[in-house]
């Protein structure tokens, strides 16, 4: 009976010592050596995170530039004033100025506060 006991406590540990090998080695094998390593995945949070700021950053300029288009396109004054302001065109024989207040936008443009 104790030989049966020490048989299975051998095969036990035996097992035991497997399953903690093969889990050292698969653990070995993910962090360091697989494709997609720790330091793959890492890098690519660090790129997913900047590239979602970049992309509020873009989204906040798209909505900003369909609020001019909405301003500009609807009145042939406004177009003309945001053409000379913003690309500088101008007439021949002309100069164009455009004033501008601390937060740089346009005086003429600016709201009263």
């Amino acid at each position: 009976m104790t030989d049966l006991k020490n048989k299975s406590y051998w095969l036990l540990q035996s097992m035991r010592k497997f399953y903690t090998a093969t889990f050292v080695v698969w653990l070995v094998w993910i962090l360091f050596l697989d494709n997609n390593n720790l330091k793959v995945v890492i890098s690519n949070r660090i790129k997913m995170k900047e590239l979602e700021k970049e992309k509020g950053i873009l989204e906040e300029k798209i909505k900003q530039v369909k609020r001019e288009r909405n301003e500009v396109f609807g009145n042939p004054k406004m177009l003309e004033k945001w053409a000379r302001e913003k690309y500088l065109m101008r007439k021949p024989n002309e100069d164009v100025y455009v004033i501008r207040d601390e937060n740089n936008q346009p005086i003429e443009g600016r709201k009263e506060e």
